[in-house]
């Protein structure tokens, strides 16, 4: 009965993390355009 307990408590740990990373999300919208420059000869070295 003791384990059973003790999986039942996890589970419920578990699906309480879970709520609060999807209401908190994942940090904010990527951003819209950007990505890779071309990057002058100067800024090479």
């Amino acid at each position: 009965m003791k384990a059973f307990r003790r999986a039942v408590v996890s589970l419920i740990v578990a699906a309480g993390a879970m709520v609060v990373v999807r209401l908190r999300g994942s940090g904010g919208t990527p951003p819209r355009r950007g990505g890779w420059r071309e990057l002058p000869p100067d800024e090479l070295g």
